[in-house]
């Protein structure tokens, strides 16, 4: 039985304004990615006996060992943060169906 007369399924759940808080932290997330790969790059050049690209602060091999490490971490800081705010993103705000009755797909 169909019933079209003034029924709207889009009213039955309210629509959330946008996250900007999500994307705003995956701007930083991207930003920290980025960082990371620019130190990390520079530590490694460092040590591998190419001229330092940041003056005096990776002169010394202990200097460019810990530019290297923390390029890394903030690195994969980065990255950790890019999938939670990823996954938190797109988790679905839709009503919660139970597994045995959705569709099967083949």
């Amino acid at each position: 039985m169909k019933q079209s007369d003034g029924f709207d399924p889009r009213r039955l759940r309210q629509r959330e304004p946008g996250n900007w808080r999500m994307r705003f932290a995956t701007a930083f997330a991207a930003l920290c990615v980025a960082a990371g790969l620019l130190l990390a790059t520079a530590g490694a050049a460092a040590l591998l006996g190419r001229p330092s690209a940041l003056g005096s602060l990776n002169d010394s091999s202990t200097g460019s060992a810990v530019l290297l490490v923390v390029g890394l971490l903030l690195l994969w800081l980065g990255v950790a943060l890019w999938r939670m705010c990823r996954r938190r993103a797109r988790r679905p705000n839709d009503l919660s169906m139970p597994r045995h009755l959705m569709k099967k797909r083949k």
